[in-house]
């Protein structure tokens, strides 16, 4: 009978029992179905969850990019509009004073109509295109005298300045309009750009976004972590500049000591001795950039808003302005002008108060508040808020400037 019996089929221990070899089959086809569902991006073209981050994460840096373009753009045509606004009111007064001259010299040609001399000559100045070439053609002039010469060089004068603002308003409205359609190009661009991230993310299952959530927390550990690191690399740097400041401290009044004792009126050594400091810094920048600190810290938990400059809402570049503008300086509206307005530092050396920019096309900036975290308004649909410097990875800052 034992000839006629079957070996088992190996089955598959779980928790230390062997499972028939149905059960192993069933397990198995749960196991293909697992991978199939997984890998369901390569079989039905939907983008891995990893692809849709960086696709989210693309549209966000792109929709900031041409949020600081917007805003470059809405301050030109701010400051084009007010001069187009003085150069109009120009044009007016200027207008009226060459009414008022012409009036004056209509008068002239009254008076010459009833003496019956030279009405011809004056009709035809006041209708001429260049009442100056008409002059040097016929020349009138040498048989003008007194006022009313006067009147006709003002004439002439107020004329040719009227001219020249016409034109000069005429091309600042035209700039006007090619900057009022970079303006709406750049709206259009961000709207398009955060739509397509939103829409994206609507796709999403509930599993998926918390898989995303996951990862986003991973990526902010591993962000505070070179934060810690950062801010230990500094301590240590600020204890080593202390010390040699004391050991150098110490040599100099050591060798003022000897000096004073010896008669010989040679050198204290005091010139030879280099003393390893902090980068020079004015003592009142300290003073400023706590102004400036305690007002973003202020601003924390209000939302980002593309172009926002506050009170209820910032983007990233209307945040730090408004901080330094608390502070009493005055730095520019886009992060491409703020990378400018003041000194760079390593970031080794960088302090409360300093400026750090993110990615090779400066489009995102933040506040150093010491300790590898800075505050900052990181994107649609977040708020402002104390982050690490390397929340998007070490390679995404660009530079530190200190503004003050």
């Amino acid at each position: 009978m034992a000839s006629h019996r079957k070996s088992r089929t190996p089955g598959t221990r779980v928790a230390g029992i062997r499972t028939p070899a149905l059960a192993t089959a069933a397990l198995t086809s749960v196991a293909l179905l697992s991978q199939t569902a997984n890998a369901a991006p390569a079989d039905d073209g939907k983008p891995s969850l990893e692809e849709v981050e960086k696709k989210v994460d693309d549209l966000y840096r792109q929709a900031e990019s041409a949020t600081e373009k917007y805003n470059a753009a809405k301050e030109k045509t701010t400051k084009q509009r007010k001069r187009v606004d003085v150069l109009l009111d120009d044009v007016a007064q200027r207008t009226q004073k060459l009414n008022e001259a012409r009036e004056e010299l209509g008068s002239f040609a009254a008076a010459q109509y009833r003496t019956g001399t030279a009405v011809p000559e004056t009709a035809t100045f006041l209708l001429a295109d260049s009442p100056q070439e008409y002059f040097d053609r016929n020349q009138l002039m040498d048989r003008l005298t007194g006022r009313q010469k006067e009147a006709v060089d003002d004439y002439v004068t107020q004329q040719s300045k009227t001219m020249e603002k016409r034109r000069e308003a005429t091309e600042s409205l035209q700039t006007l309009t090619e900057s009022q359609d970079d303006l709406r190009t750049a709206k259009a661009t961000v709207q398009k750009k955060l739509s397509a991230a939103r829409e994206l993310m609507s796709q999403l299952t509930a599993e998926e976004k918390a898989r995303l959530a996951a990862i986003e927390k991973e990526k902010q550990e591993e962000a505070a972590r070179k934060a810690a690191e950062l801010a230990r690399q500094q301590a240590e740097e600020q204890q080593a500049r202390e010390e040699a400041a004391r050991e150098a401290a110490q040599q100099e009044a050591a060798q003022q000591e000897t000096g004073t004792s010896e008669a010989s009126g040679t050198s204290t050594g005091s010139d030879s001795t280099t003393t390893p400091t902090a980068p020079s810094t004015d003592s009142s920048y300290a003073t400023k950039a706590e102004k400036a600190l305690a007002f973003a810290r202020a601003q924390i938990g209000k939302p980002y808003v593309w172009g926002a400059t506050g009170p209820g809402s910032y983007d990233c570049s209307g945040l730090t302005q408004a901080a330094w503008k608390a502070a009493g300086v005055t730095i520019p509206r886009t992060t491409y002008d703020q990378v400018n307005a003041g000194t760079t530092v390593p970031l080794s050396q960088a302090l409360p108060g300093d400026l750090v920019f993110f990615y090779d096309d400066v489009t995102h900036v933040g506040i150093y508040i010491g300790n590898g975290m800075m505050i900052h308004a990181p994107k649609p649909g977040t708020y402002v808020r104390e982050e690490s410097i390397y929340y998007d990875g070490e390679s995404s800052i660009h530079s530190v400037v200190r503004p003050a």
